[in-house]
């Protein structure tokens, strides 16, 4: 097969870090404190090893598939209905996670710096962005979350070292000090975002070249590391109990950050952080749902179909209490990431498989 792609694998693993690097870096480290409290480091380090092998099932996907696009392949070996039933539970999927993104940021802002402002107008203004992002083209998304990631990248690792005068690593120990029962139970945060490195095969038709196992090891290792930094952060700047309580313990670290007696309140480099982060996120989301309906360049039907499915589903989780919406997150919204997403990447290698074996037997035959 002929490469057509017009984006890199830099620009992938761009994009996995803006994409994913906001799940790991804010979304799911309460639930991971919440579970594992200060042995929260050593489940996102187990997850990540016990995934690695993962690595080899999306490439084997990938070296089947050719690099074709998916929604082609799909309906080339299961058949129309069946591509279209797999392509309908993907694209309600991301259309949850990309809603889930919006409203917890909304939710965000108006805890810390809009109360006043209504969340329904925020939402009707970021709705408008993100929708006029995914009108464009995958060239536009990457090259802007290029633009955008040298800030977020430059204004975290400011946080983190300037906060290294308040971090107090003893916070760390003991280890295991509930046993390994609520470690085990936590991997499934950490994994829920790892998980989503499965999207990118729906972008393997964009992509110059083909995707290698180091590929892959380069933004697990960027990922766990994006997801490392704030939890034990928030563990050696609060302690396991106080950063437990907090909802947002990635904005709070902010807080602490001065530089001498008279430079302090910098959290609002956060706000650029976050959302620029949640922006690329949803516009990434929502653009595998064009891509696999082909709507690319049809902005008609994309305002139409897309952008009322996403803001509504989007409201109606911003109506929901913060209390309520982290139970949601941490009890359901992130297990059954894991699960959908493992499941997905299971049938796209299942079908891989039999379908090899059955061109194989056909070949023989003939």
């Amino acid at each position: 097969m002929k490469h057509t792609g017009s984006i890199s694998m830099l620009h992938i693993i761009f994009l996995a870090m803006t994409v994913i690097g906001l799940k790991n870096h804010v979304t799911i480290i309460p639930a991971i404190l919440n579970v594992a409290s200060r042995d929260g480091w050593i489940s996102v380090l187990s997850a990540t090893l016990v995934l690695l092998p993962w690595i080899v099932l999306l490439l084997y996907i990938h070296k089947k598939t050719n690099m074709e696009p998916m929604k082609v392949w799909l309906r080339q070996k299961v058949g129309k209905v069946g591509s279209s039933v797999f392509g309908f539970l993907l694209a309600i999927s991301l259309l949850v996670h990309a809603s889930f993104t919006t409203s917890e940021m909304l939710q965000w802002i108006k805890y810390t710096f809009l109360n006043d402002t209504p969340s329904f107008a925020l939402l009707i203004f970021f709705t408008i962005l993100s929708v006029l992002l995914i009108t464009t083209s995958i060239q536009t998304i990457v090259m802007i979350n290029v633009f955008v990631l040298v800030g977020v990248v430059a204004f975290g690792f400011f946080a983190a070292f300037t906060n290294l005068q308040v971090k107090d690593y003893v916070l760390l120990q003991p280890f295991f000090e509930h046993g390994f029962d609520p470690v085990l139970k936590a991997m499934v945060y950490p994994a829920s975002g790892l998980i989503e490195l499965m999207l990118l095969l729906f972008l393997q038709h964009k992509i110059k070249d083909r995707i290698h196992f180091r590929h892959y090891l380069i933004m697990f290792f960027i990922l766990t590391g994006l997801t490392l930094g704030p939890l034990v952060g928030a563990i050696t700047e609060f302690g396991p109990s106080e950063a437990n309580e907090q909802r947002f313990p990635a904005y709070e670290e902010w807080g602490l950050v001065q530089i001498g007696r008279y430079i302090e309140h910098l959290d609002f480099f956060s706000i650029y952080q976050w959302i620029t982060g949640a922006f690329i996120r949803v516009g990434f989301m929502l653009y595998i749902i064009v891509d696999l309906f082909n709507l690319n360049g049809n902005k008609k039907m994309i305002w139409i179909y897309i952008a009322p499915a996403f803001f509504f589903i989007s409201l109606a989780l911003l109506q929901m209490s913060g209390s309520t919406f982290d139970e949601i997150k941490g009890k359901y919204m992130l297990p059954i990431t894991f699960i959908v997403y493992f499941a997905f990447s299971l049938f796209l290698a299942s079908v891989a498989f039999f379908s090899g074996r059955s061109s194989k037997r056909l070949k023989h035959e003939m």
